[in-house]
């Protein structure tokens, strides 16, 4: 392929990832394996992350431009991340068109550059009329599945459009400090240097205002903090470890929440995931904080296969989940999912909970942890959970923790569950 400008290049690349998706696949794997440079990889995902957000709109609205369904999937995509970039960057109209012609040049020998200028010139003159089209029709406005809006409003009557509102934000960047090697007030030493505005949101937590790429946050290589959202942070508190505890932190990939806990306290810690290569992410984060941990490859439920016989104090159950209360983060998980799928979490939930629960000693506290706003994976299961164990007791949550955590400018959306063996 000929070389092309850069916002062409990043729009040719960006379709052929968003084309991805749309055929089923996950975009962090797809993105991973495409091996871009670090200029176009930021440059591909500011154009194909807003469009996998408002791709509900972005499909409404591509309807109405063409007279029949796009069948190549390549072209298709490059016309969404082009109204999604005409939509949100108006005054960059004519450089967006332009660029986009060129990047079709580069698909099926170009046959397609009189359709994509055609179709999004369509939209430039009849910007007020599609938008105003686009406002009326729920997933359009919404952004977001019909089936997604319906669970949102059922569950959280009273914060449904938040929600949805906080789905399409974008996230924020919030570090967790290494409390082993550098203080609070050190560390906010470092961010000055560096020209980062930032804010303490509590003494190990720090929010910082613009989110910046890894490379510049200080201290990170040297394992001075990680990146990890506050709510995901309330984990390691809400447990409670003391020195000397043994501790299970299950489903543990990529590690972060076992860092945290590592860091609370000196504990032996199992972490468990059943997948190799994102086991292997664990490793690699405790080395750079400096922590150690000892690491298995093993399904949660298949306990034989992993356990040792010895009870843990406390056990850290997050488990897989529709990630409903991240999705701002992994945009492309709203229009892969299906509602199906959330009874298949569910039962996936239940089965590994049921497992861990013969591993935790009397007196020891699991907790129940997802990153869903869905109440079949949060409420409702810790209800069933209770039911079908005498022996567990549902905790009350500090004053200042409530159990569900719903995303907002601060936080993403969390669910926990203390639940004390007696």
């Amino acid at each position: 392929m000929q070389m092309l400008p850069p916002l062409a290049e990043a729009l040719h690349t960006a379709a052929g990832l968003i084309a991805a998706v749309l055929a089923g696949r996950n975009f962090d794997v797809a993105l991973a394996r495409a091996g871009l440079s670090a200029p176009l990889r930021a440059a591909t995902m500011d154009l194909a992350y807003p469009t996998l957000r408002a791709f509900g709109r972005g499909d409404f609205l591509l309807g109405l431009l063409l007279e029949r369904p796009l069948k190549d999937a390549t072209a298709r995509a490059l016309l969404l991340a082009a109204l999604t970039r005409l939509e949100t960057r108006a005054e960059e109209a004519h450089t967006t068109v332009d660029q986009a012609v060129t990047a079709a040049a580069g698909l099926a020998r170009g046959q397609f550059k009189g359709l994509v200028n055609g179709v999004l010139r369509n939209f430039l003159r009849r910007r007020e009329e599609l938008l105003a089209l686009a406002d009326a029709d729920p997933v359009a406005r919404r952004q977001h599945p019909a089936w997604w809006i319906a669970h949102l409003r059922q569950d959280h009557p009273a914060h449904w459009e938040s929600i949805l509102a906080a789905g399409n934000s974008h996230p924020p960047l919030c570090l967790r400090l290494n409390r082993r090697r550098v203080t609070s007030a050190d560390y906010r030493v470092q961010l000055d240097a560096a020209g980062l505005a930032a804010r303490a949101l509590d003494d190990t937590a720090i929010l910082i205002d613009k989110p910046v790429p890894v490379e510049r946050i200080p201290g990170f290589a040297a394992g001075l903090c990680s990146v990890q959202d506050w709510g995901a942070q309330a984990a390691a508190r809400l447990l409670e470890v003391k020195d000397g505890m043994r501790v299970l932190d299950a489903c543990a990939a990529p590690g972060g929440k076992a860092a945290h806990l590592l860091e609370s306290a000196d504990i032996d810690l199992t972490a468990l995931d059943a997948d190799a290569q994102r086991a292997a992410r664990i490793a690699r984060n405790l080395e750079r904080l400096g922590l150690a941990a000892t690491i298995k490859v093993a399904d949660a439920r298949d306990i034989d296969a992993w356990w040792d016989g010895r009870g843990f104090d406390r056990i850290l159950a997050d488990v897989p989940c529709s990630a409903s209360g991240v999705v701002r983060r992994h945009p492309d998980a709203k229009w892969l999912r299906r509602e199906s799928d959330i009874a298949g979490f569910a039962a996936t939930q239940k089965a590994i909970i049921d497992a861990l629960w013969r591993t935790l000693v009397p007196g020891g506290k699991m907790l129940y942890a997802t990153c869903s706003v869905f109440a079949e994976e949060n409420a409702r299961q810790v209800e069933a959970f209770v039911g079908r164990h005498a022996d567990a007791r549902h905790l009350a949550m500090p004053i200042a923790v409530q159990p569900q955590h719903l995303p907002d400018a601060e936080h993403d959306g969390f669910y926990y569950a203390l639940l004390q063996k007696d």
